[in-house]
């Protein structure tokens, strides 16, 4: 994703970072479960939205383009919790290849009925 440099002082949006791990089960198998890293200073902006339906129930999936200083270790998978919705990280890209913001895609799924 290719975006402009965020201003100074844009970064006010607080979110929270979870990283996905795999752990076992006592049946076997695996499930996976998010463990808090931190908690990140971040630009929030919702992209779109649509509707759906699926396995008897009606879904809402909205993206978010997500700005925040660069790290190494947000990757596809992660969460991010902003205000208590769970987005989650699609893709995590250099936002201009200087390695000083990092800007992820990120998707948020409801269901309901």
């Amino acid at each position: 994703m290719s975006a402009a440099v965020p201003p100074i002082g844009t970064l006010t949006d607080r979110v929270q970072f979870k990283r996905r791990e795999m752990v076992g089960e006592a049946g076997g198998g695996h499930a996976s479960m998010f463990v808090p890293v931190t908690n990140l200073w971040a630009r929030v902006r919702s992209l779109s939205g649509r509707d759906g339906v699926a396995a008897d129930g009606r879904n809402v999936t909205v993206s978010h383009a997500v700005v925040l200083r660069f790290r190494k270790d947000v990757s596809p998978g992660d969460r991010l919790v902003y205000r208590g919705r769970n987005l989650e990280v699609v893709s995590a890209d250099d936002l201009n290849g200087r390695r000083a913001y990092l800007s992820c895609t990120c998707s948020e799924t409801s269901w309901t009925g």
